[in-house]
């Protein structure tokens, strides 16, 4: 076998790897707000410990792209893709570690209808989750495009964040529910926006790979 092959063959490895990573974190999403349509303390409570996973797929790939670095010393585009490699599963695990960080909130405020707190937040969820496979897909795929519709889509997160944010105040005003749950259920959609921005970042690393800049700056 060649070096290139056996090059191109460990870069389809990581590849696999990547996307294994962003389903699991998809469907640690899915799971997530499942649970809590069911209300089931128990499963949210072993949730939390879900980005365990999810940080061993990341040293898995960490430790194949610093192999790629040091065995085969990687130019031009090759080097782009293990760079941004690097950076994407860093993004994903920051997303396994909100969801986690979600699931604790959820638990404390008994497993609520987060519609109650503001109606905007079934769009935010739908709209959250639909970035994050976007943005995967793109870098699966080596799809620029799709890369760029993920970074458009996080305008509408961040719109729905501030009428989110909106409800809640009104919510205090009045004085109608608890404040320290209406707190932490603002906490909440903060990570959605979060997990949005880490969204954005894949998409801007699948630019990158494609043309060596990022934010319309030239890197490599």
């Amino acid at each position: 076998m060649t070096p290139r092959k056996r090059f191109d063959q460990e870069l389809e490895h990581l590849r696999q790897d990547i996307l294994q990573m962003a389903e699991w974190v998809e469907d640690g999403y899915d799971c997530l707000f499942d649970t809590l349509k069911k209300r089931d303390r128990e499963i949210m409570k072993r949730f939390v410990r879900h980005d365990r996973v999810i940080e061993d797929m990341q040293r898995n790939i960490e430790s194949q792209c610093l192999s790629l670095f040091t065995r085969q010393t990687p130019v031009a585009g090759d080097l782009r893709t293990v760079s941004a490699a690097l950076k994407i599963v860093t993004d994903l695990e920051r997303i396994g570690n909100h969801l986690s960080d979600m699931a604790e909130l959820l638990v404390r405020i008994d497993m609520e209808d987060l519609s109650g707190y503001s109606s905007w937040f079934p769009r935010m969820i739908d709209e959250t989750r639909a970035l994050i496979e976007k943005a995967a897909t793109a870098f699966v795929n080596r799809n620029m495009d799709m890369g760029k519709e993920a970074i458009e889509a996080d305008d509408g997160i961040d719109a729905c964040f501030n009428q989110v944010k909106e409800d809640l105040v009104a919510v205090l005003r009045k004085g109608t529910m608890d404040a320290d749950r209406c707190i932490d259920v603002l906490m909440i959609a903060k990570y959605l926006e979060k997990i949005g921005d880490h969204g954005v970042n894949i998409g801007q690393w699948e630019i990158f790979r494609e043309t060596g800049t990022i934010d319309e700056q030239r890197l490599l």
